[in-house]
């Protein structure tokens, strides 16, 4: 019988969102391919729920669960997933089912806090915290109160590589961060490199979902006041850059200069709001260009984006910006970086001008350094956790699930 694991995140709560589902998608799957029985849980405010077009909408009829049975079904989880309502309502495996399997399970795997079910949480003998917005979450923990959800866990893991070194400025809050990585399930990601250049793309939220925040003093700045660094950065390289872009509508004055320094535009809902539209939009790119948000670059946390993995692993490389994950990963071939316009130029530049050397390196990187069977099984040495024996290896070339 395999042991059981439990997982939870954010999926329907994020519809029409192709890479978000990829960032729980593939913890998923790296795990059953380790050998465990993954069950896979998530919460859902009714006050969250929306239709096709962003209306409130009742949750049974709402565009959160059509995603939810979608992605679940597409990747054979529906008979191990569940969605609870905190109106009482739920799909998916029962709530008795779901106490039941908690208690068999030798760990949560709860990616930002999740999970907070009283009956689920405390079942599973281990508790892990994965966190994949360094700086926001130790921010709101040193401001007090529970937004970060930080309590009943065991073990912390980081996305910010640099979290308790002197380089870093964001605090611990007596917390030991381990640092880890975004995996990627390579069998999903199959090599797709180009022959030639044709366009850099980024997939991207213009002012990302939380916000500017203050700690210390400090005003800690948004995705947007970054890429007003670099936005003339196709007029000035006469190469094609586009972005599939959520932005609301307030931020009109942004978009028209985006669209007079020949940024192209893309919707996102419409080329990337499935995992199968969005692996397809990153396959069909070239490359990716991108910046961070702000408090990932100026806490020179170490963070790296899981978007940027899927371009790697897909054999695309990539220009972007450093926040400090250079001290921990080989840059130059295939992963270049940038803090500067003129340091971005010059990247432009590289990638271009020896576009199959770095698509090459590309794919390199990912099987190197974030294979989910690497990512996972370093997490688990890291705390001592012993993991089932590995199945027998799987081709690592198909296009679809």
């Amino acid at each position: 019988m395999k042991p059981v694991l439990l997982i939870s995140g954010a999926l329907a709560n994020k519809p029409f969102n192709g890479g978000n589902a990829w960032s729980r998608l593939c913890w998923i799957l790296g795990f059953q391919r380790l050998g465990f029985q993954v069950c896979f849980v998530e919460q859902i405010r009714a006050d969250c729920c929306v239709d096709a077009h962003g209306a409130p909408a009742d949750f049974l009829a709402s565009a959160n669960v059509a995603f939810f049975h979608s992605v679940t079904a597409h990747f054979g989880l529906a008979d191990s997933a569940a969605l609870l309502c905190d109106d009482g309502r739920q799909i998916g495996t029962s709530l008795d089912e779901l106490i039941a399997q908690a208690r068999q399970a030798e760990m949560l795997f709860n990616l930002s806090g999740h999970l907070i079910h009283p009956e689920l949480k405390p079942g599973p003998a281990g508790r892990i915290y994965y966190d994949d917005d360094p700086g926001f979450t130790q921010f709101w923990h040193a401001a007090g109160g529970d937004g970060a959800r930080l309590g009943g866990h065991e073990f912390f893991f980081t996305l910010g590589a640099n979290i308790g070194s002197a380089a870093c400025s964001i605090p611990t809050g007596g917390i030991h961060w381990r640092s880890t990585r975004p995996p990627v399930a390579l069998e999903q990601w199959p090599n797709c490199a180009a022959g030639a250049f044709d366009r850099f793309t980024t997939v991207a939220s213009w002012r990302g979902a939380f916000g500017t925040i203050q700690h210390g003093g400090r005003t800690f700045g948004q995705k947007a006041h970054e890429f007003r660094k670099f936005i003339t950065l196709p007029r000035r390289t006469e190469r094609a850059f586009e972005i599939a872009l959520q932005i609301h509508p307030g931020d009109q004055r942004d978009l028209d200069a985006l669209h007079a320094a020949n940024w192209r535009i893309a919707d996102p809902n419409r080329t990337c709001g499935t995992p199968d539209a969005f692996r397809a939009y990153v396959q069909a790119s070239s490359a990716e260009f991108s910046v961070a948000q702000g408090i990932y670059v100026d806490t020179h946390s170490g963070w790296f984006s899981d978007r940027t993995v899927r371009y790697l692993a897909s054999g695309k490389p990539v220009l972007v910006q450093d926040t400090g994950f250079s001290q921990h990963l080989p840059t130059g071939e295939g992963l270049l970086t940038f803090r500067t316009l003129e340091e971005a130029i010059h990247g432009v530049e590289q990638l271009t001008l020896d576009y199959p050397r770095h698509a090459q390196a590309a794919r390199r990187i990912a099987e190197e350094h974030f294979a989910a069977d690497h990512v996972l099984r370093r997490l688990a040495a890291d705390i001592g956790w012993k993991l089932p024996a590995m199945p027998p290896s799987t081709p690592r070339s198909r296009t679809s699930p």
